[in-house]
């Protein structure tokens, strides 16, 4: 399920549609991500104070699944630059979180083995 929240930044319907058409290539290739709950906060960061360029930020948190708490943000100048950024950086993320949950995974197994054995 997916939620989008636009922080210091005018909702827009096309900004909402990209972003999810970002999130459905992800989903794609992990389709673990289905059933899980995250949200993807799309924000502007601009100072009355100081002159200099806007950054966008998109950040992307699931709060539920098997990549449950996995946090991604990535900013750049420009909205759709951030998203694609966050979807790329996030299929080698979504892909290290899993290899990693296996290693332990197998790593527990053989501890507990190597306990059971005696010689």
């Amino acid at each position: 399920m997916t939620r989008v929240i636009f922080k210091d930044l005018e909702k827009s319907e096309l900004a909402k549609n990209a972003a999810e058409e970002y999130l459905s290539e992800v989903v794609q290739k992990f389709p673990d991500l289905n059933g899980s709950h995250y949200t993807l906060t799309l924000s502007m960061q601009n100072s009355p104070l100081q002159a200099g360029p806007d950054l966008f930020t998109a950040k992307f948190y699931c709060k539920s699944g098997k990549y449950k708490g996995v946090i991604m943000q990535r900013s750049s100048s420009n909205l759709y630059k951030a998203l694609s950024d966050l979807s790329n950086s996030m299929l080698e993320r979504l892909n290290r979180f899993g290899d990693k949950k296996r290693v332990k995974s197998i790593k527990k197994a053989r501890k507990d083995k190597n306990l059971t054995v005696n010689y």
